[in-house]
C-alpha cells in the first residue's frame, strides 16, 4: 500500500519530478534523460498503470484521494496530498484535474521490431507539436493503426500534453523512432511496406483512387503542420495520396487530415 504524505512546502525535494511543468525546453531534455513522464488526470493515470508502466509517485489534491484510492491501495510508490494552491505554486498551472503521476519510462523497442508484427503504420517527419502528437496517437489507437514510427527530431509523445491530448492513447499504439531520416524509410519499404505520402498536393491521387486498404502492409507518412513533408521525404515515399477537399479549402489540420487517412487505410480490416 502507498504512503499517503501530506505536503505543504513547494519547494519539499520530494516533488521535485513535478516542478515547473510549464518549462517546455525544461521538461523535454529532463523527462527522457531522467526516464520519467507525467500522467495528468484519472483517466490516463489509470491507463499509464493498465499499460504496465510504473508509477514513481502521485501528486493529488485531497478530493481526488478518495477517487484514487484503489490505485493507491495497489501500489507501493509515495502518494502527496497537497493543496490546489500549493500544486499550482509546484507545477507552474492550475492542475485542474487534480491528480498527476510521475511514471517511469519503458525502453523504446526498434522500428524491426515494430514492423514486425504490424500491418498498417503511421510514419511522422518533424511533428513537432505536442498537441497535433497527441491527437494523431488517439486517433491511430481509434482507427486500428498498429504502430507509430518517429523522424528523429519528432517531439516526445509522453511530454505531458501529448498524453493528456490522446486521453492515454500514446499507451496503447506501440512506437519507435527512426535512427536516420529518410534513410530509414528503406527498411520500412524492405519490410513489405508501401510508402504512401499524405500531401495535398494535386498531382497526388485521392485515397479512394488508391485504395490503401486493399495494400497488404502500408505506412503512412505524415508531415509537420504548415510545411507538409519535405521534398526528400516525398521522394523516398512510392506513391503520393491525398484527401478530396471542396468549398476551396485547400488542406486540413494535420490531426485531422491523420484522421481521415486512418480511416481511409484500415477501412474493411476485419477487426473493424
Amino acid at each position: 500500500m502507498a504512503d499517503l504524505i501530506t505536503v505543504e512546502d513547494p519547494d519539499d525535494p520530494r516533488l521535485r519530478d513535478y516542478t515547473g511543468l510549464t518549462d517546455v525546453e525544461l521538461r523535454r531534455k529532463r523527462e527522457p534523460a531522467e526516464g520519467l513522464f507525467i500522467a495528468e488526470g484519472e483517466k490516463v493515470i489509470r491507463r499509464a498503470k493498465d499499460a504496465g508502466y510504473e508509477m514513481r509517485s502521485m501528486l493529488l489534491s485531497a478530493k481526488w484521494v478518495d477517487v484514487m484510492r484503489d490505485v493507491i491501495d495497489e501500489l507501493p510508490a509515495p502518494v502527496y496530498a497537497v493543496s490546489p494552491e500549493l500544486a499550482e505554486q509546484v507545477t507552474g498551472y492550475h492542475v485542474h484535474r487534480g491528480a498527476l503521476a510521475s511514471m517511469q519510462r519503458k525502453p523504446l523497442p526498434t522500428a524491426a521490431d515494430l514492423l514486425r508484427g504490424a500491418r498498417r503504420v503511421v510514419v511522422m517527419e518533424s511533428v513537432n507539436d505536442h498537441t497535433n502528437i497527441g491527437a494523431i496517437f488517439r486517433s491511430a489507437a481509434a482507427l486500428g493503426m498498429d504502430a507509430v514510427l518517429l523522424s528523429p527530431d519528432c517531439a516526445d509523445p509522453l511530454y505531458r500534453r501529448s498524453v493528456k491530448v490522446s486521453m492515454g492513447a500514446v499507451f496503447s499504439v506501440p512506437y519507435a523512432r527512426l535512427d536516420t531520416w529518410p534513410k530509414g524509410l528503406e527498411s520500412v519499404r524492405e519490410a513489405g511496406f508501401t510508402l504512401l505520402a499524405l500531401t495535398p498536393d494535386a498531382k497526388a491521387r485521392t485515397l479512394d483512387e488508391a485504395a490503401p486498404h486493399q495494400m497488404d502492409r502500408v505506412a503512412l507518412m505524415l508531415g509537420a503542420e504548415g510545411d507538409g513533408l519535405s521534398t526528400q521525404a516525398l521522394v523516398a515515399a512510392d506513391e503520393w495520396v491525398r484527401i478530396p477537399m471542396a468549398h476551396g479549402v485547400d488542406s486540413l489540420n494535420v490531426g485531422a487530415a491523420a484522421a481521415v487517412a486512418f480511416y481511409a487505410v484500415a477501412t474493411g480490416r476485419p477487426e473493424l
